[in-house]
């Protein structure tokens, strides 16, 4: 059945579209991708803001929603001292003590 004839069935009342589902073909659903239970919620953000975000995702080559999960795990474990630091960061610190600058 297409949207139309859908949308015509259920103007129509009646059981006819409760009818329809009952018949319809069992659909698989996807399967998640983590085994953690996962909350949607929705963010507004200034265009220029998200721009920034969506090319640091791209950069790291991962999604945008993946990477914003990442800054506000490492943000709330910045607040209960329990901070993760990414190597990197490890490296460029190290680096940076073992080169000091001339200030």
């Amino acid at each position: 059945m297409n949207r139309h004839d859908a949308t015509k069935h259920f103007h129509e009342g009646g059981d006819r579209l409760a009818d329809l589902i009952d018949d319809a073909a069992p659909v698989e659903l996807p399967t998640p991708d983590t085994d953690v239970p996962m909350v949607s919620r929705s963010v507004r953000l200034p265009v220029e803001t998200y721009e920034r975000v969506r090319a640091a995702a791209d950069a790291r080559g991962i999604g945008v929603t993946t990477l914003m999960r990442q800054w506000i795990e490492a943000g709330l474990a910045d607040l209960d001292d329990s901070a993760t630091v990414s190597l990197a960061d490890v490296r460029r610190a190290l680096a940076a003590l073992a080169h000091p600058t001339a200030a």
